[in-house]
């Protein structure tokens, strides 16, 4: 009997030196915030464990995740598809196609049962019997029951599969539906955006093969390491958001210092993703790095809750330009309130007491 192939085998074979191959693991532990000993691990699961194999599945969607798939820089995405994993089936980047890429799935689907992940790119429409997105002759919702039935886990890759996206926004004509509105009997791992940044993508997916199973999630199924934190928390723009600087049109003097873009509908404070640390294009920028204020592709339903670009203006910030006393004397008037609020609450407590009492 062959002997197992892992990812290490695999890469050593193509010339990948033993140093090479530790920097690649610190790199990715660090990505994935695994701390000092996280390297070890995935050095000694990768040396050990069989690759994973993939099935990345399209049904409405714009190709977008799979754009940023390929541009990760950290792991390269040669080395995620090439050596991690075995991307059996993808139909926008295999050479196969017809009947030759459908008896892929087929021999997958038997081959490695309860092994394998399902990652999909795109929603399916329930509209009509699924007739608004056919797939190798079928509707794709019913290709994607199919193939998850057998999987090890699904992951729904960007804002089309994990919430609908502009697909499904309203009135829906289609009935566009996230995945887990379609699979109940599998985890499903979220990992949204507009597109997801690819570092995220390729992270998610070493997480999985390194230790073989699911990264912690959020309560809405995003895996924390990457969606814990709002991009306001992390962005460089945040001290001039607390000092009271804000760019009040586009191109004005606080928009070429750099200021805040929350008053011309930023989305940072309420969007939960990892842009501001991992940035994109190799870690080079994003978008309100670029000027652009972030419109919260990865929160769900941002495609229906209006206008991207709507001037917020009732925002109270005490600014770098105000004294210490001036604060002060804010504060001191704060707390004189809260001190008067706390006396009338505890009078009209102790009067509902003594009327107990009576």
């Amino acid at each position: 009997m062959a002997a197992v192939e892992t990812f290490y085998d695999v890469i050593r074979r193509q010339g990948v030196t033993r140093r090479s191959f530790t920097k690649f693991c610190s790199l990715t532990a660090a990505s994935l915030g695994l701390g000092s000993t996280g390297a070890a691990r995935i050095a000694n699961a990768l040396e050990t464990n069989e690759r994973t194999p993939v099935i990345w599945m399209h049904g409405l969607e714009c190709t977008c995740c799979s754009e940023s798939f390929i541009r990760s820089a950290h792991p390269l995405v040669k080395d995620v598809v090439l050596s991690m994993i075995s991307l059996d089936y993808d139909d926008t980047i295999m050479a196969a196609a017809g009947h030759q890429a459908e008896a892929i799935l087929e021999e997958t689907k038997q081959k490695y049962k309860g092994k394998y992940i399902l990652a999909v790119e795109g929603n399916p429409p329930l509209n009509e019997d699924g007739m608004f997105c056919i797939d190798g002759g079928r509707p794709f919702v019913e290709k994607l029951k199919w193939m998850a039935e057998d999987a090890m886990a699904v992951i729904a890759w960007g804002a089309c599969a994990s919430w609908g996206c502009v697909q499904a926004a309203k009135p829906n004509p289609t009935r566009a539906t996230p995945i887990d509105k379609v699979i109940y009997d599998k985890p499903i791992i979220k990992v949204p955006g507009c597109p997801p940044i690819a570092e995220v993508m390729t992270g998610v997916v070493t997480y999985i093969t390194t230790f073989g199973r699911l990264p912690e999630l959020d309560r809405q199924g995003r895996p924390k390491m990457f969606y814990s934190q709002r991009i306001h928390d992390k962005c460089y723009r945040r001290p001039h958001f607390d000092a009271g600087q804000f760019v009040e049109q586009w191109d004005d003097e606080s928009a070429r210092k750099g200021h805040c873009l929350y008053k011309m509908g930023c989305k940072g404070p309420t969007t939960y993703n990892a842009c501001s640390t991992v940035r994109w294009n190799g870690g080079v920028s994003f978008p309100i790095q670029s000027g652009h204020g972030c419109i919260g592709c990865s929160e769900e339903g941002f495609w229906d809750k209006g206008p991207f670009y709507e001037r917020l203006t009732n925002i109270h910030q005490f600014g770098v330009e105000k004294t210490a006393d001036e604060i002060g004397m804010a504060a001191a008037g704060a707390v004189g309130v809260a001190v008067a609020a706390h006396a009338a609450a505890t009078a009209v407590k102790r009067i509902m007491s003594k009327d107990q009492d009576h």
